[in-house]
């Protein structure tokens, strides 16, 4: 195991690198879909650019802000799971005051970005930040964290609203609470991966809470967000036909994740989480199709 005083410059830079996640974009692009959703529906298909490179680096830097005090809140339990006792706070590379430097650092940059956006983003962003910084505990004290994750992966939502000087409206609640039930689907399968770790060091999440019914749950919380985000799409005039066929198609790959996912395998639940990704992609070309061919 390395040591801080056993570590190069280079070593340092590496491991803030993954630190951040930046190695793995996951996480990145299940927060960026649905912000891309909101931002093209806000602003009738038709973005400035200015403020979608400022929602886009906001993304990257708030989802990286987030794994940084995820594993400072983790760091005493990540060395005893598998698939994360190789992370630099786990193995000692960097050091826990570095890790909340860091993510000071990004919040810092999010921060800024906001100058270039109206000042009602502003205001919305301490939603993004406090639910950022929380989320991490939760899964000391709740066995529900993965709902955290979902009203801080969906708060960039009502965020991209305001950001073009719309007012976030009954459609923009609907695209909300439908991504946070597909967040808790999504992050469910992945909590399932790590249940057994979890079980033993007295980590709760929705994957032990949910017990023998989980895959069923996953399944009804994925209909549930398909009926939510359709039916903000209904409101929006967007759902016939190209939002319904986006839709249809998300349906049917909900249900290949059911088939591989229902023995529970942790592998095939890890690759179900990372499969969602084209869910949230989906979505978006749905969207873009309808307001193209309607403007």
């Amino acid at each position: 195991m390395a040591t801080l005083q056993q570590t190069t410059w280079r070593d340092r830079l590496e491991a803030y690198y993954y630190l951040c996640r930046f190695d793995k974009p996951i996480g990145t692009e299940l927060v960026f879909w649905p912000t891309m959703w909101a931002l093209w529906i806000a602003a009738k298909g038709t973005p400035d650019l200015k403020v979608l490179v400022v929602m886009i680096l906001g993304v990257i830097f708030m989802r990286a802000a987030g794994c940084a005090i995820n594993d400072f809140a983790d760091r005493k339990v990540d060395a005893h799971v598998e698939r994360t006792k190789s992370r630099p706070l786990a193995t000692g590379v960097i050091s826990a005051k570095e890790a909340i430097l860091v993510f000071l650092i990004l919040v810092a940059a999010s921060a800024f970005l906001l100058f270039f956006l109206p000042i009602e983003t502003f205001f919305w962003s301490f939603g993004a930040l406090f639910l950022a910084f929380i989320y991490p505990f939760m899964k000391r004290y709740t066995h529900l964290p993965q709902v955290f994750l979902g009203a801080a992966f969906s708060w960039s939502i009502p965020m991209a609203y305001t950001a073009v000087g719309a007012s976030p409206d009954l459609s923009c609640w609907l695209l909300y609470f439908g991504n946070l039930a597909w967040t808790v689907a999504y992050d469910t399968q992945y909590a399932i991966t790590d249940r057994e770790y979890d079980l033993k060091i007295g980590v709760k999440s929705t994957a032990i809470l949910f017990g023998k019914y989980d895959i069923q749950i996953i399944s009804l919380l994925q209909a549930t967000a398909v009926i939510l985000i359709g039916t903000s799409l209904y409101l929006e005039n967007l759902l016939f036909p190209y939002g319904l066929i986006a839709l249809l198609v998300v349906v049917a790959d909900f249900i290949y994740q059911w088939t591989k996912t229902h023995d529970r395998d942790p592998q095939r639940c890890f690759w179900a989480f990372r499969h969602n990704r084209w869910v949230g992609l989906i979505i978006f070309v749905g969207i873009f199709a309808a307001l193209y061919f309607k403007n």
